[in-house]
């Protein structure tokens, strides 16, 4: 078991843009409640920023590779946290259980890290994952309004779970997107890739492979916004276990996205763009068209032309608008000297979908439940909306805040859950998310 006694140390692994919300909620509890924050990040300028010279942060320059570094670190602190990539999470898990430390991180549980649930739980470890986002709130928000139903003797028949990291309503009018990277962009160029899509519907399972996935769309009325779109997400059927609903008919999780977003990524998903499982020649992609014709039939047409035959539409749909914007039709150098389609593609796109200091980005979440009291049956929707500001992004702050809010819990003793887990249980999400909405996060519920 851990016991924390006197001044309490909290480190935080890893100091990029996810970090920044997280690390500033900590410090603003630092004071009162009597800990101190060890930000320690490879480049030891970005630990230093994101300190901002608190009275209770310490930065540090810290090598991941470097084990016995590494460890040092860890062996200092009560709680670890890691904002590291995911592949980093199994090697610092595996120190936090030989130094006896918690850890909490915003990535899915992997195999690997479910592994050491069992190690984790006999030394009265836990090791709290999923408590980001997407990631994170999904999950909390959900098992608020399941426990509700069954609470009241319901059923829930049918569940529909959708996020989206956008752009706000009124961020860069000029783009046919209506998207930008407010994320990992490596993550949304590979989206969908890691195997069919699966999703219950009235009691069948469906599969959809990542060619008919971003034409296999739902639209959603989010108020305040409009109408989005949704495409599903990897497989959806594990929830119904996690969450506890078997008597669900319908189970379906999902990205959300402006509308026209969909029709116009399809495109370049279908021409094979977004591949990253070969390296492409560069001696004869120099430019952006070069990179297009790349993945069609040789020809002296117009790039445009050549496209419009192999999609069969006309030049002037939207989605040939979509990549005459981002300059696929342009003369203009890639700037990169190799790579995988995916890369290179990626590559392109943040120079038109890189978030300047004018835009400001938008998180929404919503849920559609239709559950069933004994014959009578009842739909709500339940919606978050929450926009960023020109200081943060709204991606980062719900990323960043529940995952703070769970560190406070667990260093103020009021967490019994240990092993490898995610915030599923009422201890968790009940006071994680009152203290959102304080914070102007709140959920708010519709009924059908």
């Amino acid at each position: 078991m851990v016991y924390f006694e006197g001044m309490r140390n909290i480190l935080v692994l890893g100091a990029g843009r996810s970090s920044g919300v997280l690390i500033e909620y900590l410090l603003e509890q630092s004071a009162s409640h009597d800990w101190s924050v060890t930000v320690a990040d490879r480049v030891m300028e970005a630990a230093a920023a994101a300190v901002n010279n608190h009275p209770g942060g310490t930065a540090v320059s810290v090598d991941p590779d470097n084990e016995s570094e590494t460890m040092s670190l860890i062996h200092n602190a009560d709680v670890v946290i890691s904002m590291l990539p995911p592949l980093w999470h199994v090697p610092i898990a595996k120190l936090c259980l030989r130094e006896h430390r918690h850890l909490l991180t915003a990535s899915y549980v992997t195999p690997d890290m479910k592994a050491l649930d069992a190690d984790a739980r006999s030394a009265g470890l836990l090791f709290l994952n999923e408590c980001g986002l997407d990631p994170g709130l999904d999950h909390m928000s959900a098992m608020e309004m399941i426990d509700r139903i069954h609470g009241e003797g319901g059923s829930v028949v049918s569940f529909e779970s959708f996020t989206g990291g956008l752009i706000a309503p009124d961020a860069d009018p000029g783009n046919p997107w209506r998207y930008k990277f407010t994320w990992n962009p490596r993550n949304v160029v590979l989206a969908g890739q890691q195997g069919d899509a699966e999703y219950l519907r009235d009691g069948q399972i469906i599969k959809v492979p990542y060619s008919k996935l971003f034409c296999s769309t739902i639209s959603f009325d989010v108020p305040g916004i409009g109408v989005l779109e949704g495409y599903p997400n990897r497989d959806s059927l594990r929830y119904i276990d996690l969450y506890g609903i078997p008597e669900t008919k319908t189970i379906l999780r999902g990205t959300l996205r402006y509308k026209g977003f969909c029709s116009a990524w399809n495109v370049l998903a279908q021409l094979g763009c977004c591949d990253d499982t070969r390296v492409i020649d560069k001696s004869r992609i120099v430019t952006h068209v070069d990179f297009i014709r790349s993945f069609l039939a040789a020809s002296n047409e117009p790039v445009e032309q050549a496209l419009a035959k192999v999609l069969g539409t006309a030049c002037d749909r939207a989605e040939i608008e979509c990549l005459r914007w981002s300059g696929f039709f342009d003369a203009e150098p890639i700037g990169v000297t190799s790579g995988t389609p995916a890369q290179i593609l990626e590559h392109i796109l943040m120079k038109k979908w890189a978030l300047n200091g004018d835009d400001r980005d938008l998180v929404v979440m919503l849920h559609r439940f239709v559950s069933d009291y004994g014959g009578t049956t009842r739909n709500v929707q339940v919606y978050m909306t929450q926009l960023g500001t020109k200081d943060r992004t709204a991606m980062a702050t719900t990323v960043g805040l529940p995952l703070g809010m769970a560190t406070r819990l667990l260093m103020e003793d009021r967490l019994t859950l240990r092993g490898v887990t995610i915030p599923v249980k009422r201890e968790l999400y009940e006071p994680i998310l009152h203290e959102l909405a304080g914070r102007g996060i709140a959920f708010i519920q519709q009924r059908g």
